[in-house]
């Protein structure tokens, strides 16, 4: 078509890709607790440490699935996404 502009195309890297192992399909459409405040949280917190895979806004709806009684726990959002994040910063709902 003449006069359009298409966007050059990118490839993203392999790390922007969700492990198969993290993500929950269907997601949940109930929840457990509601994140207080803004929070990293990781793919794989326990496997080398390192930068969090992203970050969860405050009132995140979430169902704990995980929780040993230590600092971190894992969640599922309404996503799908299936992480590690502190437990300290969610709220039973």
């Amino acid at each position: 078509m003449e006069g359009m502009k298409r966007p050059e195309a990118i490839v993203l890297p392999d790390s922007s890709l969700i492990p198969p192992g993290s993500l929950i399909a269907p997601p949940p459409n109930q929840f457990t607790h509601e994140v207080t405040t803004a929070q990293p949280f990781y793919f794989a917190y326990g496997a080398g440490g390192g930068a969090p895979s992203g970050e969860f806004a405050p009132g995140t709806r979430v169902v704990l699935m995980v929780h040993d009684g230590g600092a971190m726990c894992r969640v599922v959002d309404g996503a799908g996404l299936y992480v590690d994040t502190a437990f300290g910063g969610l709220r039973r709902l």
